[in-house]
């Protein structure tokens, strides 16, 4: 982590992300985050799509399909790697369930993604 400015005010921050280094500009009032930007991050497990939801929401916001704002307004996409295989798939009516099962979801449930896309 590199910070450039006084503390609270920072005009630039480097930091990295699972090996990526990531630089973040302070470009004032007029320029604010919108989901326009967001970070995806693809999870293994329920475990750490619940673990990564709970710290990112702490002081943000809940959004619908897997999508969240961060403390700082800052737009995520907490992903298991499943969805993209249940919705993906080529049987039709069960990528359809899956669909709606995480249309009706904020944070994104495995279980109940598998139940939707098993028709059970």
């Amino acid at each position: 982590l590199s910070v450039n400015g006084p503390p609270g005010k920072a005009f630039s921050v480097t930091f990295e992300l699972d090996g990526q280094k990531v630089f973040a500009l302070n470009g004032g009032p007029q320029y604010s985050f919108s989901p326009a930007v967001s970070f995806l991050v693809n999870c293994e497990s329920q475990a750490e799509v619940d673990e990564l939801w709970s710290k990112l929401t702490d002081e943000g916001t809940e959004q619908p399909c897997g999508w969240l704002k961060d403390r700082y307004g800052l737009s995520w996409q907490i992903v298991p790697s499943i969805l993209g295989r249940l919705i993906g798939d080529t049987d039709r009516d069960k990528a359809g369930r899956a669909v709606q099962a995480m249309l009706q979801m904020k944070k994104i449930d495995i279980a109940g993604l598998q139940r939707a896309f098993d028709g059970s």
